[in-house]
């Protein structure tokens, strides 16, 4: 499957530290592949530790210098700038982001514009942010301050990674924080793109500064070090636990949203075609490799044979191919290392289940998509989350079933409610075990409501004012305005023996 060489590719990735594009300190560099083809096309500079402490401490100067100390205004005008500049070439990157992930390029350009969004709506909100002031009527005024935390550290994944990095960059430099980014080893391209992105912004040099290389070294450096106060993480369940052990001797504020098994309910009263449009998507969509996936879909039986048989149609129809071509609904997996993972799931899944999509073997990084149906809730394919173009198909015969399957995993990220009984939708989503629920709704997120997920999905939340409260430190300021009435300690005119 033939996909053609983007215009203007680097000759090589660097890291960007304090307004410079450079090496590693010792030279090493790593392979970076094109997952279409699975041949290296670029070399990538990458970092340890010397280079995470050159980034930290240009971004520990920055912090001291002027962009902490902005108005609100001033720096929402450069957000403003920088969400332009991404419009502007936002076809740009989607081609970059299709050739380093193996994307769909029109998803990879709906990613890319979503990218610019983040940066308006933080840009905007800091503007408009108003935060809690209390009175005790002629005794005390009370009102918090805000002020920026320092150093962000920011680690971010392969899976759609220039909008993931958006989420993460916007509001840590909305607050007036500085930050090193340590991108995914797998997806290092559009990353590279920040920097010249920032520059024309006018953001000042070492407020923003990009480490290339692996979790276990640059990723572990950077969480380790301790003139870096925060760590947002976005990854898999088990580095979350890592990176949760290794800040813990810093006291570090952490933000992690980790893996996801989540569920998509659908009742038999339920708008079939909706569901099976949005249940289809929800999980095939950027290849399936997603957190928020709804990769474990619960049927009612009573619709169950109907609902798989149209879902299995669906699924055997979808377009699965060069990742350029707009036809294109289902791209390359983003490595052989991620490829080779997803087929086992998929061979595994034939001896648990019954498959009734996909499942064949295709070349390179493809993995067609693939149903399977019966699936028990004591599955492997049921329980551990498989990042790739695979869904489970599970029927039940009642709320409460329903509910305990649902809950039945170690994950709770999402949850997707396909139903029209009211009563029984917004029951289902207080008692579902997940940090966000869609009802009778794709994944479609507004930016003000917080993104997280409990269990095994995550710690923390961002999104909106939690994003803010993450990268903020609360100070709370009390005026007297009378007397403040102290016990007069100290004022006995009988000394105590």
């Amino acid at each position: 499957m033939p996909q053609p060489t983007p215009a203007g590719l680097p000759g090589k990735i660097q890291h960007f530290i304090d307004g410079r594009f450079v090496d590693s300190v010792d030279g090493e560099t790593f392979d970076v592949i094109n997952p279409t083809t699975d041949e290296v096309y670029i070399q990538a500079a990458s970092g340890k530790q010397a280079d995470i402490d050159l980034a930290v401490a240009a971004a520990r100067r920055a912090f001291d210098g002027p962009w902490s100390k902005m108005l609100p205004r001033a720096r929402s005008r450069v957000l403003h700038t920088i969400a332009d500049l991404i419009e502007g070439q936002d076809q740009r990157l989607a081609e970059l982001e299709t050739w380093d992930t193996g994307l769909p390029i029109t998803q990879a350009l709906g990613q890319a514009r979503r990218a610019a969004e983040n940066f308006r709506f933080f840009a905007d909100l800091i503007v408009a942010q108003r935060d809690d002031t209390y009175k005790v009527p002629g005794r005390q005024v009370n009102y918090v301050n805000r002020k920026p935390k320092g150093v962000a550290g920011l680690i971010t994944p392969w899976n759609t990674p220039f909008m993931l990095e958006s989420w993460k960059l916007a509001p840590a430099l909305a607050t007036g924080n500085t930050v090193v980014l340590k991108p995914a080893e797998f997806t290092p391209l559009s990353a590279s793109l920040w920097a010249g992105i920032f520059r024309e912004a006018g953001v000042p040099d070492g407020v923003f500064n990009l480490v290339n290389g692996f979790g276990e070294t640059a990723g572990d450096a950077l969480v380790k070090h301790p003139d870096v106060p925060l760590i947002s993480f976005t990854g898999e369940s088990r580095t979350g636990q890592l990176i949760f052990a290794n800040a813990a001797p810093f006291l570090k504020g952490l933000s992690m949203e980790l893996g996801g098994k989540s569920p998509a309910v659908v009742f038999a009263d339920a708008d079939l075609e909706s569901a099976l449009d949005a249940t289809v998507f929800g999980v095939f969509s950027l290849n399936g490799e997603r957190c928020t996936a709804g990769s474990r879909v619960l049927v009612e039986r009573s619709v169950y044979d109907e609902f798989v048989a149209a879902y299995a149609r669906r699924a055997a129809a979808i377009t699965v191919g060069d990742p350029s071509d707009p036809a294109t609904e289902v791209g390359a997996l983003v490595h052989p290392e991620h490829r080779a993972k997803v087929v086992r799931y998929v061979e595994i899944g034939k001896g648990e289940a019954r498959l009734v999509a996909g499942g064949e073997p295709m070349e390179g990084n493809f993995v067609a998509p693939t149903v399977f149906a019966d699936v028990r809730p004591q599955a492997r394919i049921f329980q551990e989350e498989i990042f790739g173009p695979v869904v489970a198909i599970t029927p039940f015969d009642s709320d409460a079933e329903a509910l305990e399957l649902a809950n039945g995993v170690k994950y709770g990220l999402a949850a997707y409610i396909w139903t029209n009984d009211l009563k029984r939708a917004h029951a289902f989503a207080q008692n579902v075990e997940a940090g966000m629920v869609w009802l009778n709704s794709n994944n479609v997120r507004d930016l003000r409501t917080p993104f997280g997920g409990v269990k095994a999905s995550g710690l923390g939340h961002e999104g909106g004012y939690r994003s803010i409260d993450f990268y903020t430190d609360q100070q709370a300021v009390h005026i007297s305005l009378s007397d403040s009435h102290s016990p007069r300690f100290g004022t006995s005119s009988t000394p105590q023996k």
